[in-house]
């Protein structure tokens, strides 16, 4: 194509981009709910086997993306130990699906919001906890009355930087939900397709989008991350 950039409500365009939106912000929150979960335990709890899993949860952040991806074949692919019993039982598939594509997002998200929670967590002051304990308080309204509000900016942190790696996605993505153009393909499959197919007009319109995000989360992060004066 001649053009450098191409009209935003070309469907070329704007359905990628509707998906990843879609994708990413169901991956964040399942990644803010298991991750949230996952650093209050690990915050909370000493016991024998947690230095195991905090590297556990945190293998997806430094593991190769094709690696995950297979690992993700074998739990949930046709054959897989989760995708055989729910085709079997319930005759749902993942494979080449969006749904698929949220899985993989959130594992590759995960562990953004687990380190940024865990250490916001750790941060609370335990007398604060100790202390709505005497009150009278349960552990879950401790957790969401005290413990939880005092590692906000934290919590939020990491749950910008997951959405922003979710919307990048790409490597897990490809391997377990396709590249299948209206249906799992992604905005950073779409700027693959695109560069393979020689559409300049494109790729810059999709590259400039996903690094507008990027930077605009990357800075709202750093201002969060701030300590208060």
């Amino acid at each position: 194509m001649n053009l450098l950039w191409i009209n935003i409500t070309d469907p070329a365009f704007l359905t990628p981009l509707l998906l990843t939106l879609k994708v990413a912000g169901l991956a964040t929150l399942w990644a803010l709910v298991l991750g949230v979960g996952a650093a209050y335990a690990l915050s909370r709890r000493d016991f024998f086997s947690r230095d195991f899993l905090d590297a556990v949860f945190t293998l997806p952040m430094v593991m190769p993306p094709t690696v995950l991806g297979y690992y993700l074949l074998v739990f949930i692919g046709r054959r897989g130990i989760i995708g055989h019993w729910l085709q079997e039982t319930f005759g749902v598939t993942l494979m080449f699906t969006w749904q698929g594509a949220v899985i993989a997002a959130t594992v590759v998200a995960f562990p953004l919001v687990f380190k940024s929670a865990r250490a916001a967590l750790e941060g609370v002051g335990a007398q604060y906890e100790n202390a709505a304990r005497t009150l009278g308080q349960g552990e879950l309204a401790v957790f969401l009355r005290v413990s939880l509000p005092l590692a906000f900016r934290g919590v939020l942190s990491g749950g910008m930087l997951a959405f922003a790696r979710a919307m990048g996605e790409f490597g897990a993505t490809l391997m377990v939900a396709g590249n299948l153009p209206g249906k799992t393909q992604t905005l950073s499959l779409a700027v693959y397709s695109a560069v393979q197919a020689g559409n300049n007009a494109l790729a810059n319109t999709l590259v400039l989008i996903i690094s507008i995000v990027c930077v605009v989360i990357l800075v709202t992060t750093s201002k969060l991350l701030k300590p208060r004066h």
